[in-house]
Parts: C-alpha cells; sequence; structure tokens
C-alpha cells in the first residue's frame, strides 16, 4: 500500500471488534473500532477515515441510521455487518448507500478480501481516468470529471456514494444507450442474482432523485435496464 488507508468499524460485540482490528491492522491498515455507530459518527465528523464497517444491529442508532448520515455528507465506502441472513436487510442497507453487505458469521479473510476489492476498484478507476487529455461527458446539466472521481451538476461536484458515481458514470458514458440490469450488475457491483438485482434499481431511484432539474434522465428499458437521456432528446 502506498499509503495507509484508515479504517473505523462500530460493532457491540468487542470479540468481533477486536478480531476485525487484529486482522486489519496486520494487513496495514489503521483501524479504530467503536462499540456504538453513534461513537463511529462522531469520530467521522472530527476526523474522516477512508473506510467504514457498520454492524447493523448496534445500541443506540443502528447501522442502518449511521450509514444514512454518513450518506448526507460523505461518499465513503462503508460495508455493512448483519447476523440476520434477511434478503430485506441487504436491498435496504445497499438501497441506503452502502456499498457492500457481510452477514455473521464470516471469516476475517472474507472480510480483507472485500476491502481489498473496494480500494483496488477506487485506485484502478483513479489510474485509468488519469490521463492529461480526454473528451468531456456531458449529459444535461451534468459532466464527467473521471481525473477527479466527480460528476458535476452545474459545475458543482454531486454528493455521490463509489456505488453511485459509478452507476451515473456507466451510464453517462452509454448516453442515449439501454444498459441492462445483468451488465450494470457485472461492471458495478461483479456480480448478480435476484437480490442484487433489486439493488441497481433502487441506485437508481436515488440517482433519479439526485439528477432531477438536471435536464437528464434515467428511463427504465421495460423488462431489460436503463438508458441515460438529455431531457431534449429523442426517444
Amino acid at each position: 500500500m502506498d499509503a495507509q488507508k484508515s479504517i473505523y468499524v462500530a460493532d457491540d460485540d468487542g470479540n468481533i471488534r477486536q478480531i476485525i482490528r487484529t486482522f486489519l491492522e496486520s494487513d496495514g491498515y489503521a483501524v479504530e473500532d467503536f462499540p456504538t455507530g453513534d461513537l463511529l459518527l462522531a469520530r467521522f465528523l472530527e476526523k474522516p477515515c477512508d473506510l467504514v464497517i457498520l454492524d447493523v444491529m448496534m445500541p443506540g442508532s443502528s447501522g442502518f441510521d449511521i450509514c444514512t448520515e454518513l450518506r448526507k455528507s460523505s461518499a465513503v465506502p462503508i460495508i455493512m455487518l448483519t447476523a440476520r441472513d434477511s434478503e430485506n436487510d441487504y436491498v435496504m442497507g445497499l438501497g441506503l448507500g452502502s456499498d457492500d453487505y457481510i452477514t455473521k458469521p464470516f471469516s476475517a479473510m472474507s472480510l480483507l478480501m472485500r476491502i481489498r476489492a473496494i480500494f483496488r476498484r477506487i485506485e484502478f478507476e483513479s489510474k485509468k481516468n488519469a490521463t492529461p487529455e480526454q473528451a468531456e461527458t456531458a449529459v444535461g446539466a451534468l459532466t464527467l470529471d473521471e481525473p477527479g472521481r466527480h460528476i458535476l451538476r452545474d459545475g458543482v461536484p454531486m454528493p455521490l456514494s463509489p456505488t453511485e458515481y459509478e452507476v451515473l458514470k456507466y451510464l453517462m458514458l452509454r448516453a442515449g444507450k439501454a444498459v441492462s440490469r445483468e451488465e450494470l450488475l457485472n461492471q458495478v457491483w461483479g456480480f448478480g442474482s435476484a437480490v442484487e438485482t433489486r439493488a441497481t434499481d433502487d441506485t437508481v431511484r436515488r440517482l433519479r432523485q439526485k439528477i432531477d432539474g438536471s435536464h437528464a434522465t434515467i428511463e427504465a428499458v421495460w423488462g431489460y435496464g436503463f438508458r441515460l437521456k438529455a431531457e431534449d432528446s429523442p426517444s
């Protein structure tokens, strides 16, 4: 790792926190752990980190609540942990803007591989897009800034989670073309199933709200997927 990444972990189980912290520190990460999500949020607002791991069920605010609060001001990658193998929890977590979801019990190595994959994707995108000259990609009032990993709306960076950014970028680069749910799942999430397919719809729902009034719209292509287009473009 070129620079040490910092990770915050919130879980009310001290043993789980210790296992995660020990394992991640042995891989070179700087880790701080908290018994509640409220303490993690307070620390994050004081000093942001590079990745957050949140248990769903904790005293005080739930992991879902903390994820919602973090997404109000930050696009930090978030991994949710839960003891319940619930499809609803999975969909809710992704719907609130988390980037991954792991059901307990889980192996520390599995968590580590998820974390590495998230950082690798971010690094890969940054390096791939760090070219001196690029054709500008714009749809309506939206402009893609790939080197900065931003999508600008009227020149102002939009508050997008990493997953929201990847989905909107993918659609912008293919503006006017229909993109299937399966293609989005493969290219953005890296997998697909009946549950994850719902996640694409939920991510698109949030993006529609965020780009409302930008002269760009995400259309549903019935039974297939989605199409991003400028509002004054012909169908």
